[in-house]
């Protein structure tokens, strides 16, 4: 099976040795996304609807580069560091998947890379083909 190596480029891809995504057969895996702009700073700090928009916008176009879109994620891990703010990360997620709606995790946890970074997510999907 071929196995599609998917980079945004990002800082931290080359230096940790990750790739953005992964597609193997159907299946695409997104690794964890913060986050950050272009220039590596943090969007919207502390801001966890503007930065679950901006993270989803990462990831749709890694799936896009994998031949997936959204409609083909069927799970979603996120990592909040405030379970207060969920309601902002809950309004974004349901913007994006109220008609997908695939499983979904959020976990609060004591911190994430970069500062002003509220929440991290995770997603899988998997192309009919």
């Amino acid at each position: 099976m071929t196995r599609q190596l998917i980079s945004s480029g990002g800082p931290w891809e080359q230096a940790a040795g990750y790739s953005r995504a992964v597609r193997i057969g159907d299946r695409v895996e997104v690794a964890g996304t913060v986050a950050t702009g272009p220039d590596g700073a943090i969007v919207a700090p502390g801001d966890a609807y503007a930065q679950t928009l901006h993270i989803f916008e990462t990831i749709e176009r890694a799936l896009a580069e994998a031949g997936a879109t959204l409609a083909d994620v069927v799970r979603t891990r996120s990592f909040i560091t405030d379970i207060g703010q969920a309601d902002g990360f809950t309004r974004a997620h349901g913007e994006l998947f109220a008609d997908i709606r695939p499983v979904a995790t959020l976990v609060e946890v004591s911190g994430l890379l970069g500062e002003g970074s509220v929440i991290e997510i995770e997603a899988v999907a998997v192309i009919d083909t």
